[in-house]
């Protein structure tokens, strides 16, 4: 299984680090940590051939251009397990790299993560998951509402990552926009 990623910029990544551990600390909430970078997931597949992904994405990058996403609040996943999450705002370039992946991977994928599909799909940057429990939702939130969360945040790559174990791990990151030779 991979996953279709863009990594946060340094200072909203350094954000939701610190988050994370402040969860942890408190709460004993590290199961986030299974993928160790802030990220935004933009889907999950099962690819046979990651040399044919490998060289798509690195085209497509080439072909879009960085842009900003905005953030605001906080959401939940409900279940046995809820994930405590910063929303994502849907924009037409989000909505659009979204798309053009998902329906290109698709055709490259054997099977393709079904909350990834665009008209289900709820863009977010998780702060608790897998650890988590219904009862301590109420102190969990009544915590990061102390937070800011009305963040811009640049997108400015494409980053793979492998599921490697228990963990997700970096395989391959792609920066968005041309990218000119230096002669």
């Amino acid at each position: 299984m991979i996953a279709i990623t863009s990594l946060l910029d340094k200072t909203h990544s350094e954000r939701v680090t610190e988050l994370q551990e402040h969860l942890d600390r408190r709460f004993g909430l590290n199961g986030v940590k299974v993928t160790p970078y802030p990220h935004l997931t933009l889907l999950t597949a099962e690819i046979p051939d990651m040399e044919e992904l490998k060289e798509y994405l690195e085209q497509t990058c080439l072909e879009i251009n960085s842009f900003s996403i905005r953030t605001t609040g906080l959401g939940i996943f409900p279940g046995d397990t809820p994930v405590i999450y910063i929303p994502v705002l849907r924009t037409p370039p989000l909505n659009q790299l979204h798309g053009k992946l998902h329906r290109d991977v698709s055709e490259m994928s054997s099977e393709m993560g079904l909350y990834y599909n665009p008209n289900m799909w709820l863009p977010h940057i998780s702060l608790a998951l897998g650890d988590t429990s219904r009862e301590m939702l109420g102190p969990v939130l009544s915590f990061l509402c102390n937070y800011n969360f009305n963040w811009e945040i640049n997108i400015d790559n494409i980053t793979l990552l492998e599921k490697c174990g228990d963990y997700f791990l970096k395989k391959d990151e792609y920066k968005l926009g041309r990218h000119e030779l230096i002669e």
